[in-house]
């Protein structure tokens, strides 16, 4: 079996992260209530928990989630109108093709690939 980690994200409003996450290509594998779990088919694993009232203000979110995938811009057009910085996705100084949304519960998510 080959290693892999998983984050656990936790959210006030279980619907309107699973339907950010959809929108950047999972779908629900599992739903047990309070606890989805979310797939894309080709590696990609999150499992959203119910927290009520995570986080009390959106900006104090400090966490983050970084989304391999080889076709950067099909992602970014499904997103589009979320797209924190103008002009992404683009190349980074550390060697990456990215853009980052937030979802949510301000959590930031980054979908990227590193460049050749």
């Amino acid at each position: 079996m080959e290693h892999r980690a998983v984050a656990i994200v936790p959210t006030s409003d279980l619907g309107a992260s699973e339907a950010f996450y959809r929108r950047l290509g999972f779908s629900v594998s599992s739903d047990y209530g309070h606890y989805r779990i979310l797939e894309d088919g080709r590696g990609w694993h999150l499992h959203l928990t119910h927290a009520p009232g995570w986080p009390r203000r959106i900006e104090d979110n400090p966490f983050g989630l970084y989304l391999y995938v080889e076709d950067v811009d099909a992602v970014a057009d499904a997103v589009r109108d979320l797209i924190i910085e103008e002009g992404s996705p683009h190349a980074k100084p550390w060697g990456t093709y990215e853009f980052a949304v937030s979802d949510p519960s301000g959590l930031l998510v980054r979908v990227g690939r590193p460049m050749d």
